[in-house]
């Protein structure tokens, strides 16, 4: 097959989706599939238009691209909400030798909005008042809503999002596959579980209020403490160090480490420097740091919403604790860091669960999806 895969993201290969599509992308070349890479920075340049814009921009000139070069590819596979566009192109133009389109998914936007109005209510929303709520309704929701509707089929990571699509969006069942993604070779580092003077906490991923930083603060205020050795960093949070040191107040500044970016290519160095991983996060498709901590063979912390529950088990690869619940978290550190054994426990079994969470299976199983999807539209499975 001759694969599109695309997404409005920078190419950059440092996270999130641009280092999915680049793994999976790898592996079905192995497979003998040629895949074409398509990013924001290819058909928009920096700085041309207005960030604020720049995603759907990016999705009018990919239906653009798609169309003037169909000839050349047997399936696209678009991240939403990159694909509505050429989503509604296609249907429009039915008869057309549009090829199909395979939209991958990482979460719902009707989770993010229900979490985040509850936060706001709580005044722990920087970003859900009135008007964001508004520019929500009219402008990101639509995008992620046409991409779902006229998708030939779906690649979600998580459970919850595969019974959604079904339930609410009614897309044959036949049509949708639950695809957790893979994890590199290189993130099963070599451990120890002993305590080395100190105990040193995690948190890898961009700095945002859905991340549940609010409960993390009130958590550490009550352990930090306790543990005068106990530290925390912040890895690649997308901010500058001192807005975060200022979050966190005088009292847990010095205790605070920020490392501002972590190439993609020292990611498992920083797995291994650290003790314990946490991410309270309140809303998540099922991040990859997690799953590279796991790999790394660190107890995690994580919440028990969205795709965590379809890879931890709580007390036996992780500790996964209700979303918002701050209480909870300050337990679940505490008990991490007061019991070496636990930590071996959980560390160990995370890191037996990732042996079989390879880029290698991900791939075979969205080659299935993408043949499938060419049967089922009538065209030729090359």
């Amino acid at each position: 097959m001759n694969i599109l895969m695309g997404s409005g993201v920078p190419k950059r290969r440092e996270g999130g989706v641009a280092s999915i599509i680049y793994n999976v992308g790898r592996e079905l070349e192995k497979l003998g599939h040629h895949v074409t890479y398509v990013f924001l920075d290819d058909l928009v340049a920096p700085g041309s238009v207005s960030s604020r814009f720049s995603e759907a921009i990016f999705s009018f000139r990919l239906a653009r691209y798609i169309a003037e070069n169909r000839a050349r590819f047997s399936v696209v596979n678009l991240h939403a909400p990159s694909g509505f566009v050429y989503g509604i192109r296609r249907r429009w133009q039915r008869n057309s030798d549009y090829p199909p389109y395979v939209m991958t998914l990482h979460g719902l936007e009707e989770r993010r909005v229900q979490a985040m109005s509850r936060e706001a209510k709580k005044g722990r929303a920087w970003n859900f008042g009135t008007k964001n709520r508004l520019w929500h309704r009219l402008y990101h929701f639509p995008r992620f809503r046409w991409s779902i509707r006229t998708a030939d089929a779906a690649h979600v990571f998580s459970r919850d999002v595969w019974t959604l699509l079904h339930l609410k969006y009614n897309l044959d069942i036949a049509r949708v596959a639950y695809i957790p993604n893979g994890v590199e070779r290189r993130f099963f580092v070599p451990r120890t579980y002993e305590a080395r003077g100190q105990l040193r906490l995690l948190y890898a991923g961009t700095w945002l209020d859905q991340r549940g930083i609010f409960y993390l603060r009130d958590a550490l205020r009550k352990v930090m403490p306790r543990i005068p050795a106990l530290t925390m960093t912040f890895a690649g949070p997308g901010v500058p160090g001192e807005v975060i040191l200022r979050f966190f107040g005088d009292e847990l500044a010095s205790r605070i480490l920020v490392r501002p970016s972590v190439s993609a290519e020292r990611m498992q160095e920083l797995y291994a420097e650290h003790d314990i991983f946490v991410f309270p996060s309140i809303v998540e498709g099922l991040p990859n740091v997690l799953l590279e901590a796991m790999a790394s063979g660190m107890p995690v912390i994580t919440t028990e919403t969205c795709g965590m529950p379809d890879i931890f088990e709580n007390d036996f690869n992780g500790l996964l604790i209700p979303p918002a619940d701050a209480e909870a978290l300050e337990e679940a550190i505490w008990r991490l860091v007061n019991c070496e054994d636990l930590r071996r426990k959980l560390g160990t079994a995370a890191r037996e669960t990732m042996e079989r969470f390879t880029w290698e299976r991900t791939a075979k199983m969205v080659e299935s999806l993408c043949k499938r999807t060419l049967i089922a539209e009538g065209r030729t499975v090359e």
